[in-house]
């Protein structure tokens, strides 16, 4: 089941279908070890990841799995991450999320904006029940990012990856369609 990768618009960002033309800057957020300090996975150190990187991008779309988005900046349109679901399960109606975005691009509210943006899109679209995102919780910044949205923590994984050679815990966050609906606004009760 293909599940296409839609554009999405905020006030100051556009989400897009990851592109070739985006191989160089993935490749520059993805090489940067300061950028990818609390992932359990080492920076790049080929471009050629790039390419891997935008052909998985096109394969999660082609077997319905989810999406990976492109984020834009509108005012000078530059690119300066991305935001994406995976695992969509349309039996159990959840799926998981996870954002990166280059460090130039921190503290101005766009991972928030976009990854709102992608779950609007997520729960009226896909009719998700259930979002489900992680962060390394030494990584308070993406932790206030899914409280913003709603999400809640629902427990610590303890040392399940390794990051930089150091054995690290992971938060589980949850948001289930209800709460969205309560935070977002889109309560048609309210």
């Amino acid at each position: 089941m293909s599940l296409p990768t839609p554009t999405l618009h905020t006030a100051r960002l556009l989400l897009r279908p990851v592109t070739s033309a985006d191989a160089d800057a993935l490749f520059a957020m993805h090489s940067s070890a300061y950028v990818l300090r609390y992932w359990d996975a080492p920076p790049w150190s080929e471009r050629a990841r790039a390419e891997r990187f935008i052909t998985a991008c096109q394969q999660m779309a082609d077997e319905g799995s989810g999406a990976r988005l492109a984020i834009d900046r509108v005012s000078d349109r530059a690119f300066i991450g991305w935001c994406s679901l995976t695992r969509w399960n349309p039996d159990y109606r959840s799926a998981s999320m996870g954002y990166c975005l280059n460090d130039a691009a921190w503290g101005h509210g766009y991972a928030t904006e976009a990854a709102g943006a992608l779950l609007q899109w997520a729960f009226d679209t896909l009719d998700l029940n259930r979002v489900q995102a992680e962060t390394d919780t030494r990584n308070t910044a993406s932790a206030r990012v899914l409280e913003k949205l709603g999400f809640v923590r629902e427990g610590t994984l303890r040392e399940d990856c390794v990051v930089n050679g150091e054995v690290s815990d992971s938060w589980v966050y949850g948001l289930i369609r209800r709460q969205w609906r309560l935070s977002s606004g889109s309560d048609p009760g309210r």
